[in-house]
C-alpha cells in the first residue's frame, strides 16, 4: 500500500523525491521486520489478557510431561498475534500487483483458520484432541492442492492471466504437457543437476512440502520459544533465497532460476521474523502465551510455500532440519508402536516419548536446555543451507 502510495506522492512534486527510497525492497523489508516487531510487541499484552478473559488456556493431555501440568492454563491461540503482525506488516510494504504473496498470504491465512478451528474445539469443548486428524487433513489438503496447482503454471509466468492460460493449454493438452526448467527439482550444491518433475509431479511435490511442512511445524511446538526462533530463522533464510531469484543479476550469477516478482517475498519473510520476535517475547520460558495451531499450521504452510516459489524445498529441508526430525521421530514412534502390538501383542517405543524434544526431556535435559540446543542446531543448519548459493 505504501508503494503506491510513495508513487502517486512523488508524481505530485519534486517536493517528495525523498520517497524513492520506498522503491527499494531491503529498505521495505527492513520496514516491514520493524512494523511486525511493533505492533507485536505492542499489542501482545492486549491480546493476552484477551485471551485469558476469554478463559482461551491451554489444556494439557493426561499423559504430558508432568512437568508441563502447571502449563495448563495458560493463554494460547496467540498465533492470532503473529498473523495480525505478519498481515498488517506485508499490506503496508508490499507491492499490492505481486501475486507470490498475496498466495502465500493466503496459504498462510488459511492454514491459520484450520488451526484456530482446532485450538477452539480444544478450549471450548475442553477437548485435548482438538479437530480430528481427518477432518484437519482434508482442510489442509484442500488448501495445498489448490496452491500446489497454481504455483506448477505461476513459476514460470508473470500473470495470473498468462497462468490460467498456461493452465487451459495444459487442460487442452490431455494433461500431458512439460514445466520450464525453472520448475525442475533443484539439487543444492550442483550447478546443473535438476530433475523434471511434470505437472502431476510437481502438485504432488509441492502439496507434501506445503502439507508436511505446516504439521512439522505444528509438532514441533511443544516447548517455550522451541518453534517460534527456528521459524524466525528459516523464514529470514528463505527471503535471502527469494531476494536472489527475484534479481535477474544475481539469480544469473548464482546458478539459480531467475522468478520475476519472488523477491518481494522478502518483506513477507522479514514481517515474519519481526512477528516472530515479538512472540518470543512473550513466549520465552515461563511462557505468558502459547502459539498454537493456529500459528505453528499457518507458519509451516507459509515456510513450505515460500520454499517451492523459489525451488528450495530440499534447502529447506536442510534448514528445518530441526521440524523434519520431529515430525520423523512421531512416525517412526506410532509405526514402530503398532507394527509391534500386532505382531507381539504389546505396544514398543522408539523413543521415550514422542516428538523428540518430549524424549530429550524424559532422558533428564531440562526444557530451556532442549530449546536453546534446538536452536543452536537450527542455525547451524541455515548457514548449511545458505552455503548452497555459493557452493555449487
Amino acid at each position: 500500500m505504501l508503494v503506491s502510495l510513495a508513487a502517486w506522492l512523488q508524481s505530485q512534486g519534486p517536493e517528495f523525491g525523498f520517497l524513492r527510497v520506498v522503491q527499494y525492497l531491503t529498505f521495505r523489508a527492513v520496514m516491514a521486520a520493524m512494523t511486525a516487531l511493533l505492533i507485536g510487541i505492542v499489542a501482545g499484552p492486549w491480546v493476552i489478557r484477551r485471551l485469558a478473559a476469554l478463559k482461551i488456556g491451554q489444556p494439557v493431555r493426561e499423559y504430558a510431561m508432568q512437568t508441563h501440568l502447571a502449563k495448563s492454563g495458560t493463554p494460547t491461540m496467540g498465533g492470532v498475534l503473529i498473523l495480525i503482525a505478519i498481515a498488517i506488516s506485508t499490506l503496508l510494504w508490499f507491492d499490492w500487483t505481486n501475486r507470490f504473496v498475496w498466495i502465500v498470504m493466503l496459504v498462510t491465512l488459511g492454514f491459520g483458520a484450520i488451526g484456530w478451528v482446532d485450538d477452539w474445539r480444544k478450549v471450548v469443548n475442553k477437548d485435548p484432541e482438538g479437530m480430528p486428524s481427518r477432518e484437519k487433513y482434508f482442510w489442509q489438503s484442500v488448501i495445498g492442492l489448490v496452491a500446489a496447482l497454481y504455483l506448477a503454471f505461476s513459476v514460470s509466468e508473470t500473470t495470473n492471466l498468462r497462468v490460467l492460460g498456461l493452465f487451459y493449454d495444459w487442460v487442452r493438452s490431455g494433461f500431458d504437457m512439460n514445466l520450464p526448467p525453472k520448475a525442475n527439482l533443484l539439487v543444492p550444491f550442483f550447478k546443473e543437476i535438476s530433475y523434471p518433475l511434470g505437472v502431476f509431479g510437481f502438485v504432488i511435490m509441492t502439496y507434501l512440502v506445503i502439507v508436511g511442512s505446516s504439521n512439522a511445524v505444528n509438532l514441533t511446538d511443544g516447548l517455550d520459544g522451541l518453534a517460534i526462533m527456528p521459524v524466525v530463522m528459516v523464514g529470514s533464510a528463505l527471503g535471502v533465497f527469494a531476494y536472489v531469484t527475484g534479481s535477474a543479476v544475481y539469480s544469473k550469477y548464482l546458478f539459480l532460476p531467475h522468478i520475476p516478482g519472488s523477491g518481494e517475498l522478502l518483506i513477507f519473510c522479514a514481517a515474519v521474523a519481526g512477528a516472530g520476535l515479538a512472540f518470543l517475547w512473550y513466549n520465552a520460558h515461563p511462557a505468558q502465551v502459547f502459539m498454537g495451531d493456529v500459528g505453528a499450521l499457518a507458519l509451516g504452510g507459509a515456510l513450505g510455500t515460500i520454499a517451492v516459489i523459489v525451488r528450495q524445498e530440499i534447502v529447506l529441508a536442510i534448514m528445518g532440519g530441526i521440524f523434519v526430525v520431529e515430525a520423523l521421530s512421531v512416525m517412526l514412534q506410532v509405526v514402530y508402536f503398532k507394527y509391534t502390538k500386532k505382531r507381539y501383542g504389546t505396544g514398543q517405543r522408539i523413543l521415550l516419548m514422542a516428538p523428540l524434544h518430549h524424549h530429550f526431556e524424559k532422558t533428564g535435559w531440562k526444557e530451556t536446555q532442549v530449546v536453546v540446543r534446538f536452536w543452536i542446531i537450527t542455525m547451524l543448519l541455515c548457514l548449511v543451507g545458505l552455503s548452497t548459493l555459493k557452493l555449487r
